[in-house]
């Protein structure tokens, strides 16, 4: 059996407001919405990995809050784990995109306004319980 390597996803919250990123690449991912984040390197915490892709993906520091409860496979031999996260203060505004051509702050009420990548869903409709926003309309 192949080892599970694990890519963390953001759940970036400002407030009550959700951070989703657009993907412009792959080709088949381009247009739709994500948790920013990436793969884990060998040898790297889960948590560090998240504050460093942050880094990369998006131009920000970001402090790590609390992982999201689930695990969500993705293509094999990857699998989605969530942190919820905040900007440090003093942290620039999202600015520097890699991947991504769009970003957006969503408050509750909005959260299903974007076209979130399948397997975003579930880590998405969990974040948005612990916002207090309910589920994804339509899903149990």
């Amino acid at each position: 059996m192949t080892q599970a390597i694990v890519v963390v996803g953001a759940a970036l919250l400002d407030g009550d407001r959700l951070l989703a990123a657009r993907r412009s690449a792959p080709p088949e991912l381009a247009g739709r919405w994500e948790l920013p984040g990436g793969k884990v390197e060998p040898g790297e915490r889960p948590e560090d990995a998240l504050v460093r892709e942050l880094r990369e993906e998006l131009g920000v520091e970001a402090e790590v809050v609390e992982r999201v409860p689930g695990e969500w496979p993705l293509k094999s031999p990857y699998v989605l784990h969530v942190w919820t996260a905040r900007l440090r203060p003093g942290s620039p505004a999202p600015a520097a995109l890699q991947d991504h051509d769009a970003l957006r702050w969503l408050t509750p009420d909005e959260l299903w306004h974007v076209d979130w990548l399948d397997q975003d869903v579930p880590a998405v409709r969990e974040t948005a319980n612990r916002l207090g926003s309910g589920a994804h309309p339509g899903i149990g």
